[in-house]
């Protein structure tokens, strides 16, 4: 049996995600935002202005990397879209002898924002929302935990570099509050990292 807060709960990250599968839906037909980080498997686009030949769309291969004309492979995982032009444009430097034609750089599909829900949820499997989300919202995308999940010990496996780093997260308080603002208030929204992996037990 379901309690009433439970419910008010479930009811919340119901409606949560329709609205976080409408924002990748918008998201992946415009620009990603620049508060975006490049990811490995995202689709850029980048133009060097009035340089036809210059102009491109790669896909950022599994090492981070892309290869650009006469600046060559370069790893770009991690950037921001601004840094990336400007690291484009110093690479170009040698080849102009005034100004650097401007350089844009936009991520038209942000494939690489990925990350998998697994364990007592109603719809675990891997998502690419196109934007970050937090610990709640990526529940809400794999439909919310069933009545049986323990909510006080959410594990998110995230590699950083060569090693494992494991977080527990407790999202009880956020449900036995009902979902009011002083619950959310005082629950810790893990943002959810590409490539993370959470487990609900």
């Amino acid at each position: 049996m379901l309690t009433r807060s439970y419910k008010a709960v479930l009811c919340f990250l119901l409606m949560l995600a329709p609205m976080a599968l409408n924002a990748q839906a918008v998201t992946q037909r415009s620009a990603a935002p620049l508060s975006y980080r490049i990811n490995p498997g995202d689709q850029l686009q980048i133009y060097v202005w009035g340089e036809e030949r210059l102009q491109r769309t790669v896909k950022v291969l599994p090492d981070g990397t892309i290869a650009f004309p006469l600046v060559g492979q370069m790893v770009v995982q991690g950037f921001l879209p601004k840094e990336l032009e400007q690291a484009i444009s110093n690479g170009l430097k040698s080849q102009y002898k005034g100004e650097v034609p401007q350089v844009t750089v936009s991520v038209v599909e942000p494939s690489g924002m990925q990350f998998s829900v697994l364990g007592k949820v109603r719809s675990p499997g891997s998502f690419t929302p196109g934007r970050y989300v937090n610990v709640l919202e990526a529940l809400s995308l794999a439909g919310g935990p069933n009545e049986f999940a323990n909510l006080e010990n959410i594990l998110i496996v995230r590699k950083v570099g060569d090693q494992v780093k494991t977080m527990r997260v407790a999202l009880a308080p956020l449900f036995k509050g009902g979902g009011d603002a002083q619950s959310i208030a005082g629950t810790n929204l893990v943002r959810i990292e590409p490539g993370d992996t959470i487990i609900v037990p």
